[in-house]
C-alpha cells in the first residue's frame, strides 16, 4: 500500500497545479451569516474545470505519470465528476483515458466526460463491479489505473482547495466538506492540521450513505451498497485505504443530512447565492446551515465541491421539497 500523503504533499500537488487549476471564488453572504450566526467561507469549486475540485487531483496524478505510462494511458471509475476531471485533465496532456461510468449516471456527466475526449463504458452498478472492471482494463490495456480517491495523488491534489481557502480567509474554527470516498475530506484534514491546527473539520454525507460516518464512529470500516440519495457523488461504498486512516486520524466529527434538506439548502445557495451547486456540492453548506453543529459566533468554512447539475431532475428535486 502507498504511504499516506501528508501536508508536504498538499504543497507539491499546489506547485503541480499551478496555472492549470483554477483559484476558485471563495463567497460570503450576509444572509448567510445572519441565518447562522457566524462568519460562513463558501470556496467554490462549482467553479473549477471540469465544474468539481475533482480535476485538482485529476492534473496532479496524471501530470506525474511517466512518458510511457502517458503513452499507455489511464483507467479510472467514476459516477461522474472525477470521470469528467480524468477525461478534461488527460486532454490537456494528451493521455488516452477509458472511464468506467454506472449506466445510470447523471446524463450531463456522461455527455461531459465524452466531450472531453474520455472513453466511456457503461457497467449496470446494482449487479456490476466497478473497480473489478477497471482492474481487468488495466491489465488488458496495460493502463494505469487512477482511482477516484483512494491515491495519495489524487487525495493531495484535493487538499489545495482547502489550502487556498485558508490561504484566503485566514485561520477557521470550522471546516464542512462534503464525503463520498474521502478523498476531499482526508485532503482538506492535511490542510486544516498544517495551517489552522484548531479548526475543526466536518465530514458530511447524506443520511442514505452514511457508510464512512459509521465508520468513524466505529473505528471499523464501514460499508453501503449502493445508496439511494440525489448525492450522486457520495454513493461510493466505502472510505479508502488511505482516506479511511487519514479521517480517523485528522477529522473532528462526520455528520449526516437527508436529502429533502440537502434540496433545500441547494437551492437556497441557487436562488440567494446565485452558486450553481449539485446536490453533493451542498452537502457541507446543508450540515453548516441546518445546526448539525453549532457554528454561531465562529468563522466557518465550506467547500461547495461541485456544479455539475442534472437539469433534468429539477422537477423531481422541487416536489421532493
Amino acid at each position: 500500500m502507498p504511504s499516506l500523503p501528508t501536508f508536504d504533499d498538499v504543497e507539491s500537488a499546489a506547485r503541480q497545479i499551478l496555472n492549470v487549476a483554477n483559484p476558485t471564488l471563495v463567497a460570503n453572504s450576509r444572509t448567510v451569516n445572519r441565518r447562522t450566526g457566524a462568519d460562513v467561507f463558501f470556496k467554490c469549486e462549482n467553479m473549477q474545470r471540469g465544474g468539481a475540485f475533482k480535476f485538482r487531483g485529476a492534473y496532479n496524478a496524471l501530470s506525474r505519470l511517466s512518458r510511457d505510462e502517458r503513452r499507455r494511458g489511464v483507467v479510472t471509475y467514476s459516477s461522474g465528476n472525477h470521470a469528467q476531471a480524468i477525461a478534461l485533465a488527460g486532454q490537456v496532456l494528451d493521455i488516452p483515458r477509458v472511464i468506467v461510468m454506472p449506466s445510470d449516471a447523471p446524463a450531463v456527466k456522461k455527455t461531459a466526460t465524452e466531450g472531453y475526449g474520455g472513453e466511456v463504458v457503461l457497467y449496470d452498478r446494482d449487479c456490476e463491479d466497478r473497480e473489478a472492471i477497471g482492474r481487468r482494463l488495466a491489465e488488458e490495456r496495460g493502463l494505469t489505473l487512477i482511482p477516484p480517491y483512494d491515491h495519495p495523488h489524487i487525495i493531495a491534489g484535493q487538499g489545495t482547495a482547502a489550502r487556498e481557502l485558508f490561504d484566503e480567509a485566514g485561520a477557521l474554527d470550522f471546516l464542512f466538506v462534503p464525503c463520498g470516498g474521502g478523498g476531499l475530506l482526508s485532503g482538506s484534514a492535511l490542510a486544516a492540521r498544517a495551517m489552522a491546527p484548531d479548526c475543526r473539520v466536518i465530514g458530511v454525507e447524506p443520511a442514505a450513505g452514511d457508510d464512512a460516518t459509521r465508520s468513524f464512529r466505529t473505528k471499523t470500516l464501514q460499508t453501503v451498497h449502493n445508496p439511494k440519495t440525489v448525492a450522486d457523488g457520495a454513493r461510493t461504498p466505502s472510505l479508502g485505504s488511505l482516506t479511511f486512516p487519514l479521517v480517523l486520524e485528522h477529522v473532528s466529527d462526520m455528520a449526516t443530512v437527508d436529502d429533502t434538506t440537502l434540496l433545500r439548502t441547494m437551492f437556497f445557495l441557487w436562488e440567494r447565492m446565485k452558486l450553481v451547486v449539485e446536490p453533493t456540492g451542498a452537502l457541507g453548506a446543508a450540515a453548516a446551515m441546518e445546526g448539525t453543529t453549532s457554528i454561531r459566533g465562529a468563522r466557518v468554512g465550506v467547500i461547495l465541491s461541485g456544479g455539475n447539475v442534472d437539469l433534468s431532475q429539477v422537477s423531481e428535486w422541487l416536489r421532493a421539497v
